[in-house]
């Protein structure tokens, strides 16, 4: 057996076991998580990228509920902490105290915040000030923070999932594109249907509850991720997504007349990095070798929403940016069909 083809069967292995454990995932979360197929789906794909999520949706639609059974059913340590204006960064981050010994002596001993987890739940992220906010962009990004001079690694695995509320904006810091950037996808959290919301109703009014189950290990979760990088993408996905990605740029020649028209800023490479990335993590998470196109077209939404933005005239006109992700996905695709 060739080194190609054996490593191929050790990744389909692999990718088999982790399938696995994703179908007793799912039905673990669906217990406690009724009717946001999706929304859990993009969950799972942000956290076998080992990346961050970005929740976006009212009050009252289940997001912590959803964190919550994800650090059971994954085995992670989880913490969550609410961002208010009062917060401060030592609050999320930890700080040093003077302490003294029986002798006398003193020193400083450092004291670990709740960013010293495995599953972070930032709840309302953008009511926290501009100081507060920025004192995760290290922890997203290097899994490390330093205190004093002092660098001290996170945890393995380490994701960020931030939840926020785009109704209220009143009192809100809304967050910098850097830090947007930052996380993988952007997860909007819509209302449950009518048969889902009476679904909800009958099963969490009762007087038992469903609870879900541990399933994964950290140490699984690792090598699922593993896994995912592993895993091989065809050309045609690959230029659908720089076709997406770049006619995303008003600035690029690619771009068509209605994003030069309408966009103000677009995409950077961090994006195809994302888009290329999750699109393996929802093959495996659908039991499947390889991304597709249609994988893409699935994730252009939640991968594109929070790294574009509209120019004013756009606004005025009452264009909307999910709009016109739509428009530029069906381009990407036809153009790659027609090559």
């Amino acid at each position: 057996m060739s080194a190609n083809a054996s490593e191929l069967e050790s990744l389909a292995q692999e990718v088999e076991t982790a399938t696995a454990l994703l179908a007793q995932s799912k039905a673990g979360i669906a217990k406690r998580i009724i009717g946001q197929d999706t929304v859990v789906e993009q969950t799972l794909v942000a956290l076998l990228c080992g990346g961050h999520a970005l929740l976006v949706g009212a009050p009252g639609l289940a997001k912590t509920r959803l964190v919550d059974t994800l650090g059971t059913v994954f085995g992670l340590h989880t913490n969550r902490v609410q961002f208010t204006p009062d917060l401060m960064p030592a609050d999320i981050l930890g700080s040093e105290v003077l302490e003294s010994s029986e002798d006398g002596a003193r020193s400083f001993r450092f004291l670990k915040g709740p960013v010293f987890s495995q599953l972070l739940m930032a709840d309302e992220i953008n009511r926290a000030s501009p100081r507060t906010q920025s004192a995760l962009l290290q922890a997203m990004q290097e899994r490390q923070v330093t205190i004093a001079g002092q660098e001290y690694d996170l945890p393995a695995p380490f994701h960020v999932l931030a939840t926020q509320n785009p109704i209220e904006q009143e009192g809100t810091y809304p967050l910098p594109e850097a830090q947007l950037d930052r996380f993988l996808l952007q997860i909007d959290v819509d209302f449950p249907s009518r048969e889902t919301e009476r679904d909800i109703l009958l099963a969490t009014t009762g007087a038992t509850e469903e609870t879900a189950m541990q399933v994964f290990t950290p140490e699984t979760l690792m090598a699922a991720q593993a896994a995912v990088r592993r895993m091989p993408v065809g050309d045609a996905v690959v230029e659908a997504i720089l076709d997406l990605v770049r006619a995303a740029r008003p600035e690029d020649e690619t771009a068509p007349d209605f994003v030069r028209e309408s966009v103000s800023w677009g995409p950077g490479p961090r994006a195809a990095q994302a888009l290329m990335l999750a699109t393996r993590a929802r093959a495996l998470v659908q039991g499947r070798l390889a991304p597709s196109v249609d994988d893409v077209v699935a994730l252009a939404y939640p991968v594109l929403i929070h790294r574009m933005a509209l120019g004013f005239a756009a606004r005025a006109r009452g264009e909307k940016l999910s709009e016109l992700i739509r428009r530029l996905t069906e381009r990407a695709i036809s153009t790659e069909a027609a090559a």
